[in-house]
């Protein structure tokens, strides 16, 4: 398994190479951030996972704090950010909005913002600020508890697979 990933993943002498990181060189080269084993691997998935629903352009970002701090393989935790994309980003948040209004016991469904009305500009600003204000609450606990479960989901199911592939391995090198 080991093999598969590393042939898909950058290796640090791209970073080493890298005029733009230089600043960065200590931190971001240290052996725990380029190892990949069962425990730096988990822990990278449970990172991407987590930081994948930070909105906008820092997912990689987080996932890339995340690494430096927890010592897990870098490539690997902004890699796995990338399951959330246009697609998958609406009926995610969806979803957190739902979990949390769960956790914060709101009856109220989903309403729909306040249409525009161009000649009641800023009655409609105020609205609309009304409106997030109301759907941000549970959002936000939303995603945070969302994106807690998805990080020990794939820190779980990635242990699982390694092992998986590695009793395969051993019974396999065995029978030979």
């Amino acid at each position: 398994m080991r093999k598969h990933l590393k042939r898909y993943l950058p290796n640090h002498e791209a970073v080493h190479d890298n005029r733009w990181l230089r600043p960065f060189r200590n931190s971001l080269l240290h052996p725990r951030l380029w190892h990949l084993n069962r425990h730096s691997a988990a822990g990278a998935v449970a990172a991407g996972m987590f930081c994948g629903l930070i909105p906008g352009p820092l997912q990689m970002l987080g996932a890339a704090i995340c690494a430096l701090v927890f010592r897990v393989n870098l490539p690997l935790a902004m890699f796995v950010t990338l399951y959330t994309n246009p697609f998958t980003i609406v009926p995610l948040y969806l979803l957190a909005y739902q979990i949390g209004r769960l956790a914060t016991g709101d009856s109220a469904g989903f309403s729909a913002p306040p249409d525009f009305d161009l000649a009641h500009a800023i009655d409609w600003m105020q609205a609309m600020l009304t409106w997030m204000i109301g759907v941000g609450k549970p959002l936000g606990i939303g995603l945070v508890l969302l994106a807690a479960l998805l990080a020990i989901a794939g820190y779980v199911l990635t242990k699982a697979a390694w092992r998986f592939w590695l009793i395969r391995a051993w019974r396999q090198r065995k029978a030979r």
